[in-house]
């Protein structure tokens, strides 16, 4: 019999407990005045260890990449820090990549903010246009049964 999977896999919970230890590590231990903002946004690790992948943002385009140069010297540093609190046998050498998925969904948003936009312009033209040219005849008619009613009394 096969056993009940659990929810996460070892490895995904090792990546998020680097991740936490390093966002941590990079708050309070971390001196380089080149790494500002940054936020770590996901560890993907090998399944062996050996490796992490850890993907980060900057606040500040402009200093993408110092804080990258920033990082990779300080990658010895981090990894020390993670390996004393994890407890696993192989303490991951860190690759740092840039993390550009949250500038491409902004500009996704603004593109289709700028689409919905163009489209609730248009439509309320049409919807403009079709109102006078509704709205003009069922007041004539009601103004001719009024005509007619007055008439009659």
């Amino acid at each position: 019999m096969a056993k009940a999977k659990k929810g996460f896999s070892r490895s995904d919970r090792i990546a998020e407990q680097i991740q936490r230890e390093l966002a941590e590590l990079i708050r309070k231990g971390l001196k380089d005045p080149r790494v500002g903002w940054v936020t770590i946004t996901a560890v993907d690790v090998t399944r062996d260890y050996s490796h992490a992948k850890v993907f980060y943002t900057v606040m500040e385009e402009g200093k993408r990449e110092i804080t990258q140069e920033a990082l990779e010297s300080a990658a010895g540093y981090l990894r020390n820090g993670i390996g004393k609190v994890l407890q696993i046998f192989t303490t991951p050498q860190l690759h740092f990549i840039y993390d550009d998925s949250i500038e491409r969904g902004v500009y996704m948003s603004r593109l289709i903010d700028e689409v919905n936009g163009t489209a609730v312009t248009v439509a309320q033209d049409a919807d403009s246009d079709a109102d006078e040219a509704e709205g003009d005849e069922p007041l004539d008619d009601a103004d001719d049964a009024d005509d007619e009613a007055g008439d009659k009394a």
